[in-house]
């Protein structure tokens, strides 16, 4: 069963078309990266992904229940880390985890040992007690991301969580995501405009102007399309498509 089916999913606002038709499938365990330029339609995408948005046409699954049909079984199975954080900064990063916990309906003793696991698997046990202000970027990230986790999801939806990182601590939080998802056997959807948070065995999704024009493995995708990720995504994302610029 995929972790995430997306199928023939259009949206538009009023007469503007955000998304047309875009379908793509991501396994259990499996790193995907999702690349478009300013205007493809991935915040579009997002929204609907994380019910911001309900869907118009087409049908989102995670973990085999439809978003629009089943939301409560579709959202337990998601982890979201958004490009804006949501974090309260006067709180210590366990009262965030805790609080969260409580919005997921855990229990205390599961809330425990979620919290313990995090923390450690983040890196942030010594540093439980101080308040998210006090933390630098990177660490704020990681807090987010311990939060997304902590209910135990088949998905982890990252959108831009990269921005705003000094160029080290952006590749560190990608290296850290990749590794998470092999332990974990978690799957990865990221959001991303940087070619360089691409790996070459990674599964790429490239949107643009609201169209899926390409998928597949990324080497795979630049040999076909001009022998670099660049020139293939130059190549992919500069042609011009029927109907009205995405948002």
């Amino acid at each position: 069963m995929s972790a995430l089916k997306v199928s023939n999913l259009s949206f538009a606002y009023g007469p503007r078309e955000a998304l047309r038709q875009v379908s793509f499938s991501l396994p259990p365990g499996q790193f995907a990266a999702l690349l478009g330029p300013n205007g493809a339609g991935k915040s579009t995408l997002i929204a609907l992904l994380t019910r911001l948005y309900d869907v118009q046409s087409g049908d989102i699954q995670i973990g085999g229940c439809s978003l629009h049909h089943t939301p409560r079984p579709a959202l337990r199975q998601l982890g979201v880390v958004f490009q804006q954080s949501t974090l309260d900064l006067d709180l210590s990063v366990e009262q965030n985890l805790r609080y969260h916990a409580a919005l997921h309906g855990l229990s205390r003793h599961q809330t425990d040992l979620r919290v313990e696991a995090e923390l450690a698997r983040q890196a942030l046990t010594e540093r439980r007690r101080e308040r998210v202000r006090e933390l630098n970027g990177g660490h704020r990230r990681r807090v987010e991301i311990a939060r997304a986790l902590l209910h135990e999801p088949r998905l982890l939806l990252l959108d831009e969580a990269s921005a705003g990182l000094d160029p080290a601590s952006r590749l560190a939080l990608n290296q850290h995501i990749r590794n998470l998802c092999r332990e974990q056997n978690l799957s990865v959807l990221w959001t991303t405009h940087l070619l360089d948070e691409v790996q070459p065995s990674d599964d790429l999704l490239i949107l643009h102007q609201g169209r899926l024009v390409a998928s597949g493995q990324a080497c795979a995708l630049s040999l076909e399309h001009g022998g670099d990720l660049g020139s293939a995504f130059a190549r992919l994302t500069t042609s011009s498509t029927s109907g009205a610029a995405a948002r």
